[in-house]
């Protein structure tokens, strides 16, 4: 017994110490990063003062703390940022679908501004501004060391007005010097046309007209065709959209899928993840869809092109999308600023992350440059053939109708052949809608 009592008295000692010798450290180390907080304010504040008593101008208290603020968010990743109240209203007009400046989704490389994608319609895309440009001044004055809002107001101003950006590019041996006149930019998130027997999507953005103006194009091109049976299919082209809102790309997604998953969030807690899933009910009634993608396709670009390629419901065709993988929550702040923290990594349904891999197309098709053609060279690639010849016969076989059909069929090729030499990608895409077409609902065997 006097042993047993002995062994417990020991074992209590025992655990007293265990429990000392580790908890102690603990409390001592919770203390210290406090106290190591405190400190690294109390630089802060250091510094502050000294910068307001003893800099060579006069500064802004103002805008001291909201570059200040800005330097902390900036230094996470290239998509979290403070937002002074006139950038969060900005930001909020963006969403609504109409913004003035020149047209341009920017962000930040290595300390340059990188154009994600000059958006349709706009006076970048006018003037030439493309994908993976970088703008290294604006006005004569270089944007190395800016943050990226920063960069921002330095392209926005009065509408009317000229401005200046020097641009970067790939394949160019010197920098040069692009003309934009400043102007409102109306967006129309989506513009859809038929080419051939294809209903063409062309979506330009993520705001809250998406989804509407989406469901509204197909209802008008597929009543124009005289029905969905007369349809070979849809291209939705999503190169050059920069993203917006996760909502909209769930929408635009779940328009074309019957069930299943879209888009899966996760964050830093498992409590903050969250899964989108598909309704009944397919726009498309089933046909064929092609979706094109490029370098400048991302964030919701990237989702919906996702889900489309894991539910295998879509061909992706083109380059290598952006990349962009996470998800930003705006956190409305006092005196109406905004904070955009990246809060969750976006996955695919198969569980993929995009970040910095971009979605990958089932089929590569570059868009080849224009290059200029002169007049002998136009001529010497004119094909010769029997009716062009003096004195050929006529065919006589054929009716009235059957010629008809044939002149018209002629003038499909024609315009299909223009279409490849304008926009070789998207002819690309209607080839596979067509082909497709022709071959018919596929029979199961028994």
């Amino acid at each position: 017994m006097k042993k047993l009592m002995l062994a417990a008295a020991g074992g209590a000692v025992l655990g007293l110490v265990v429990t000392t010798q580790v908890a102690g450290p603990l409390v001592a180390q919770e203390a210290d990063q406090n106290s190591s907080v405190y400190e690294q304010l109390d630089l802060f504040g250091d510094i502050f003062e000294r910068i307001r008593a003893n800099y060579v101008e006069e500064v802004d208290d103002r805008e001291l703390i909201e570059a200040a603020i800005n330097g902390m968010l900036t230094s996470l990743d290239p998509h979290s940022s403070y937002l002074s109240p006139e950038a969060a209203q900005r930001m909020r007009v963006n969403t609504s679908g109409e913004f003035g400046g020149l047209g341009i989704e920017v962000t930040q490389e290595e300390g340059w501004v990188k154009v994600v994608s000059p958006m349709d319609g706009t006076p970048a895309e006018a003037a030439g501004i493309e994908a993976g440009d970088f703008i290294t001044a604006v006005d004569g004055e270089s944007v190395l060391g800016l943050t990226l809002d920063e960069a921002v107001q330095m392209m926005r101003g009065p509408v009317g007005a000229e401005i200046i950006v020097t641009i970067v590019r790939e394949g160019e041996a010197e920098p040069f010097d692009v003309s934009i006149i400043r102007d409102t930019i109306k967006l129309t998130a989506v513009r859809s046309r038929t080419e051939g027997n294809a209903v063409v999507l062309r979506v330009t953005t993520f705001n809250e007209q998406t989804f509407p103006n989406l469901a509204e194009g197909i209802e008008e091109q597929v009543a124009e065709a005289g029905g969905i049976d007369n349809i070979d299919g849809f291209v939705v082209d999503l190169r050059n959209n920069p993203g917006g809102l996760l909502s909209q790309a769930v929408y635009v997604s779940d328009a074309f899928l019957d069930a299943g998953e879209i888009v899966s969030t996760r964050g830093r807690q498992a409590s903050d993840g969250d899964r989108f899933n598909a309704t009944p009910g397919d726009l498309a009634e089933g046909k064929p869809i092609v979706v094109l993608i490029n370098g400048g396709s991302a964030s919701a670009s990237e989702i919906v092109a996702g889900a489309l390629q894991d539910h295998r419901r879509a061909i992706i065709v083109g380059t290598n999308s952006f990349g962009k993988g996470s998800v930003q929550t705006v956190v409305p702040l006092s005196q109406d600023g905004a904070m955009r923290l990246t809060t969750a990594r976006y996955y695919t349904p198969s569980g993929r992350s995009i970040q910095s891999l971009g979605i990958s197309p089932d089929i590569i098709v570059e868009q080849p440059r224009p290059r200029p053609v002169d007049e002998e060279e136009a001529e010497a690639g004119t094909p010769r053939t029997e009716a062009g010849l003096r004195g050929s016969l006529e065919n006589d076989s054929l009716t009235e109708d059957e010629i008809r059909q044939i002149e018209e069929d002629r003038a499909r090729a024609e315009a299909a052949a223009a279409l490849r030499e304008d926009d070789y990608q998207l002819a690309y895409a209607i080839d596979i809608l067509k082909g497709l077409n022709a071959l018919g609902p596929l029979s199961g065997s028994e």
